[in-house]
């Protein structure tokens, strides 16, 4: 019966394992999905950056709006954007200044810099934006300036 039982045992040939061969060839599959892949993602911390400048512009945007139906106007240029998170104290004061603020704390841009914010605005009631990655008006890439847009920045306002 010991007999038999070895009879039915797999038995290893002796090509079995991995070679050399295969694995490069692998490697060489892998390096090339990389290099097709890499390059496109690393475009992609810029474009994020964006995105979340254009994220940072809405909620500010909306705050805003909360700010100017509680106090029937927007704060002004030299009251800027910190207005939403503590009350101003230089002329004119808010009405119904809601305790707490409109916002918990003052964003700063992707890039580190403070948002650009004008009122009255070019278009409606305000403008606001982000300077880019070079922190100065103009550019291109990265460096390019981050409005909000003309429809959301004057949307209610009008």
């Amino acid at each position: 019966m010991t007999q038999l039982s070895c009879k039915h045992l797999p038995t290893r040939s002796g090509d079995a394992g991995v070679t050399l061969i295969e694995m490069m060839v692998v490697l060489v599959m892998i390096s090339v999905v990389a290099a097709i892949i890499v390059p496109n993602v690393i475009g992609r911390p810029d474009e994020a950056r964006a995105s979340v400048a254009q994220t940072d512009l809405r909620s500010i945007a909306s705050a805003l709006e909360l700010y100017r139906l509680d106090n029937q106007t927007y704060p002004t240029t030299t009251q800027g954007l910190a207005a939403l998170v503590e009350a101003p104290i230089s002329p004119p004061l808010p009405r119904n200044w809601v305790q707490g603020g409109y916002l918990t704390s003052l964003p700063q841009d992707p890039w580190g810099n403070a948002y650009v914010y004008q009122s009255p605005g070019t278009v409606g009631g305000f403008d606001l934006m982000s300077l880019g990655s070079d922190g100065a008006a103009g550019g291109d890439g990265p460096a390019s300036d981050i409005a909000l847009g003309d429809r959301q920045a004057a949307g209610l306002s009008q």
